[in-house]
């Protein structure tokens, strides 16, 4: 018997930056997500009701090993029965331990479950797991990987994306991000944490001359060997041109994000109504050197698996994994720009590997409530080739 999957709360901290300076560099990754559990307790929750705990998470190692999920449980004090699990699909993590959950609440399996992600990457470096993918000579050889900087240059190569293209984006999303933030758009979700209650990383009044002053990010990677290993795979680029700055790059971040998801016997038993519903989910892959297009592929595929189109789509949450993958959706999806980021993305507010899908899917749901939307797809492009999309609809 199968049942809908809701979403019935959200909650996420406010994003740090990535770095020693950051203001939540002194607080570990299980703090992180014991502030949002005790967050979700205050707002009503009973931790015994909870059927599992289910976090992203991309670097588990150190401080995010030994099943961070299970160890937060207790650490909030939710009781020796509430179980918790660590998933790791690179930046897709978080993501897909929201589809994942989700998936098990339409099966049955699960009447009221957590699912989201956590990332502390000025604690838990990238690449700290030390993982074959990015370590062994050989495995990055045989499989052709790339750095994700010197796959989105390829991209912007491919598709012939111009310097000042990309910096226009990177304006637009800084622009987004500080309207939002003044129209306190976030006020429901965001949990202070640490004395910040806001994302860190924005930056109000950038401009397209301050971008265009920035050099070239991912050159230097290049000329040290990427290129010659991105172009083994795709001969077609001619000359890998490297236009992304860190303007118009991810920024690395601290935090983590929340969904509390359930049935509709378990939303009715917990006194919730619920806001959304999930209404599928899809995973792709790419060929790991171009990378970052199967969050692109995840979204086509779902939205065919529910007989929509990109038309139907009130707002696209897409993880802004280099600007020249956010321009393509929105070309080929035709995804302008009050429907693609319109609060602002990754660019601007920060990327918290782990945290970043859960905080995509819960951010579609507020815009969505915001505008009276009805559909809204959210994704997230990773490592390795990896994609996930999560469709939901309003309530």
């Amino acid at each position: 018997m199968t049942s809908d999957a809701y979403v019935l709360d959200y909650v996420r901290t406010p994003r740090g930056k990535g770095s020693p300076r950051g203001a939540l560099h002194g607080v570990s990754p299980t703090g992180l997500v014991v502030a949002l559990l005790d967050a979700l307790g205050e707002r009503g929750l009973d931790p015994a009701a909870v059927e599992d705990v289910v976090l992203g998470i991309a670097s588990q190692s150190g401080e995010q090993g030994a099943d961070l999920a299970r160890t937060a449980v207790l650490l909030a004090g939710w009781g020796d029965g509430v179980p918790g699990a660590t998933l790791n699909r690179f930046c897709a993590s978080g993501i897909d331990a929201v589809a994942q959950t989700a998936a098990r609440v339409r099966a049955g399996d699960l009447g009221l479950a957590v699912a989201g992600g956590v990332e502390s990457t000025s604690r838990v470096p990238m690449f700290s797991d030390g993982g074959p993918l990015f370590r062994d000579p050989d495995v990055v050889r045989r499989i052709g990987s790339v750095h994700m900087g010197v796959a989105a240059d390829l991209n912007a190569t491919l598709d012939g994306w111009t310097r000042d293209e990309l910096d226009a984006y990177g304006v637009e999303t800084q622009e987004k991000a500080a309207r939002a933030w003044a129209a306190g758009a976030f006020a429901r979700s965001v949990v202070p944490v640490a004395g910040l209650d806001r994302d860190e990383l924005v930056r109000p009044g950038t401009t397209a001359e301050a971008l265009a002053a920035l050099e070239p990010a991912f050159a230097g990677l290049g000329a040290d060997g990427q290129d010659a290993l991105a172009l083994a795979a795709h001969p077609e680029a001619g000359e890998i041109r490297h236009p992304h700055t860190v303007g118009t790059s991810p920024a690395l971040a601290d935090g983590a994000a929340l969904l509390l998801l359930g049935d509709a016997a378990a939303a009715e038993a917990a006194g919730l109504r619920p806001r959304a519903r999930i209404v599928a989910s899809a995973t792709a892959a790419a060929d790991p050197v171009i990378m970052l297009t199967a969050g692109q592929t995840a979204v086509e595929r779902v939205l065919a698996r529910a007989g929509l189109t990109p038309a139907d789509i009130d707002v696209f949450e897409f993880a802004e994994a280099f600007a020249a993958l956010c321009l393509r959706l929105r070309r080929d999806l035709g995804a302008g720009p009050d429907r693609l980021n319109p609060n602002g993305g990754t660019i601007a507010m920060g990327h918290a590997f782990g945290a970043t899908g859960a905080v995509m899917v819960g951010g579609c749901v507020e815009e969505l409530e915001r505008r009276g939307g009805r559909y809204g797809v959210a994704a997230v492009s990773g490592a390795a080739g990896l994609g996930v999309a999560v469709l939901v609809e309003r309530l």
